[in-house]
């Protein structure tokens, strides 16, 4: 079992930063896969981004050159570096573990291990 929680949210202005944490513990490993979602009022659940155990990188077009995620397997913690952020970024962010794969999914349903999510909002 992996324990996974979020930190960092908060309210932003637009073109404002922000850094989001995933700290997990329990049966941490840094072979796991790792990603971000996120989900807006209504709206499915998003992968934004993720990173493979070896720390290949991987966005969604809508994030790809303002967002970057990172590991630090020692802490074993991974981080969300969100710049430039819009409106439209607002959402409940969550990260997400899966073992056995290199690749991140983008498929919600391939992950094993949740957050509880961390709320983003930006004004306009």
């Amino acid at each position: 079992q992996v324990q996974l929680v979020e930190s960092g949210g908060g309210l932003v202005q637009a073109g404002g930063s922000l850094r989001l944490s995933c700290e997990a513990s329990g049966h941490t490993s840094s072979r796991y896969a790792m990603g971000w979602f996120r989900q807006a009022p209504g709206q499915d659940r998003e992968f934004i981004a993720g990173i493979s155990p070896n720390g290949g990188q991987y966005y969604a077009d809508s994030v790809k050159g303002r967002f970057t995620i990172s590991r630090d397997d020692a802490k074993t913690t991974m981080y969300l570096s969100m710049n430039s952020l819009k409106p439209e970024d607002t959402a409940v962010y969550y990260c997400a573990a899966e073992s056995g794969v290199v690749i991140p999914p983008k498929s919600p349903s391939r992950y094993d291990y949740w957050g509880q999510g961390t709320q983003v909002t930006v004004s306009s």
